[in-house]
């Protein structure tokens, strides 16, 4: 006999164990199907390890100038298997967590493969053996994978996705990474301060190209300075994969081909929705390019069925899958959420010079055919910063000229990422400049460049 639930989320990353908790606080019987390890590729294979590897790095970089600080640091060397056992560490003890969290919030999991096979019904498959699950309500929460090179295959040995490259069989020498979006910098900047030789490849004709051109441009400048050859405008054409190392065919923006040597190649292309093999035909769920159609609340266009996460619309990140998940456990139970507001989401990438940023670059404001205000300040001018030995940087904030409502912010530089959710708060109250202007920032901080990128947009910069 099938057991049955209120509902049932498909998925335990971080928008499916979230969406599952919110759930059974809400008074819902909940399941959750997973199929390989609870919190998802996020916490086992994604945004925590890699982070747990970056900090290794930052670290490793530190001891590597401690003179600078006026230290003295002798014979530094680097573990690479130690490093990724540190790594791994941090995600089972997360994976851990998220185990107790399910038990604590009374949530019922099942593991194995799940797939739609009728409205409100869910087969969950393990060791050849199947039950069936009903719901009046399904949350689909899949999410996605990396996307391969059409003509090279990654395997593992040589040419790596993020996933081998987070437990390399041996430290790379010389690395090519494709593609220049978060996984790819991220993997970059991790590589090149343990003393990889990394060239970046991207199509663009800037690095991070979703970020506004200034911080592309600075991150670029950046990152050659620490050693790293960019080449944008740029594809890989052929790799050849042999026993020691891979040949790359790479055409340049001029059109020329140039050949290179590397021990290993890292594939950062993209991401591919988990949509085969779940049913999502036979109920006629309609997808876009593999990805889920949903409204603002997470429905898809069968009733009773929702979805989350990477496996629907961009941007792919993991707290904007979690808040989804929220969104959609709260609609089931006769809440009514807000909507989710893309424009709100915060993005932040872990490379050395950090990046983060919230709303509208400064060419998409004007693209919108808004008349902007724009102020920028360098960290060069922050207290803090230069004490830290972390003046390269800056803060970028872009407003509405009419109303003073705050349309972007860009920052690129030490602990952004920590920053950027005081942006965040402010476009979620639909601040204008009069109330960040008002604002008291604590002194001394990093934040301050936040307060003052406010002012320079008005002229009124205190220390530029």
């Amino acid at each position: 006999m099938a057991e049955n639930y209120d509902v049932i989320v498909l998925g335990s990353g971080p928008g499916g164990y979230v969406a599952a908790i919110r759930a059974a606080q809400l008074g819902l019987k909940t399941a959750i199907v997973e199929r390989e390890n609870l919190g998802g590729i996020c916490l086992n294979w994604g945004c925590i390890p890699t982070k747990a590897l970056l900090r290794s790095a930052e670290i490793f970089h530190y001891m590597q100038h401690a003179k600078d600080y006026g230290l003295a640091a002798e014979k530094i060397s680097a573990d690479i298997e130690a490093v990724v056992k540190r790594s791994r560490g941090v995600a089972k003890q997360l994976n851990q967590g998220v185990t107790h969290l399910m038990k604590k919030n009374k949530i019922t999991v099942h593991m194995g493969d799940g797939k739609l096979v009728a409205k409100g019904k869910l087969s969950v498959t393990k060791d050849g053996k199947t039950e069936e699950l009903t719901a009046k309500n399904i949350i689909v929460a899949t999410g996605a994978r990396a996307r391969d090179l059409p003509f090279a295959k990654t395997d593992g040995n040589r040419v790596w996705t993020y996933r081998h490259a987070m437990t390399p069989p041996k430290m790379p020498t010389k690395l090519l990474v494709i593609g220049s979006g978060a996984i790819g910098i991220e993997f970059a900047s991790f590589y090149n301060d343990m003393g990889a030789d990394v060239t970046v490849v991207e199509m663009m004709d800037r690095i991070v190209p979703v970020e506004d051109k200034d911080v592309s441009a600075f991150l670029e400048k950046a990152l050659k300075k620490q050693g790293m050859t960019i080449m944008t405008g740029a594809g890989v054409e052929k790799l050849e994969v042999g026993a020691n190392g891979v040949k790359a065919a790479i055409k340049d923006k001029g059109g020329k081909v140039v050949s290179g040597d590397y021990s290993h190649v890292i594939v950062a292309i993209g991401i591919v929705p988990n949509t085969e093999n779940i049913g999502l035909e036979e109920l006629g769920i309609k997808t876009e390019r593999g990805h889920i159609v949903t409204d603002p609340m997470c429905r898809t266009s069968v009733d009773g069925i929702w979805a989350i996460g990477d496996v629907t619309a961009p941007p792919w990140l993991a707290h904007k899958a979690s808040h989804e998940g929220v969104i959609a456990a709260e609609a089931i139970a006769g809440k009514h959420p807000h909507p989710m507001d893309v424009r709100n989401i915060p993005g932040c990438t872990y490379c050395h010079p950090q990046i983060a940023s919230v709303g509208l670059t400064e060419a998409k404001a004007k693209e919108a055919g808004y008349d902007v205000k724009v102020g920028m300040f360098p960290f060069i001018g922050n207290g803090k910063a230069i004490a830290l030995g972390e003046s390269e940087g800056f803060t970028k904030t872009v407003f509405d000229a009419k109303t003073g409502e705050l349309l972007g912010a860009h920052m690129v530089g030490a602990e952004v990422t920590e920053m950027i959710q005081g942006f965040t708060v402010g476009k979620t109250l639909e601040t204008t400049e009069a109330e960040l202007m008002h604002t008291v920032f604590p002194h001394p901080t990093i934040s301050e460049s936040m307060h003052e990128s406010v002012l320079a947009a008005y002229g009124r910069a205190l220390h530029i």
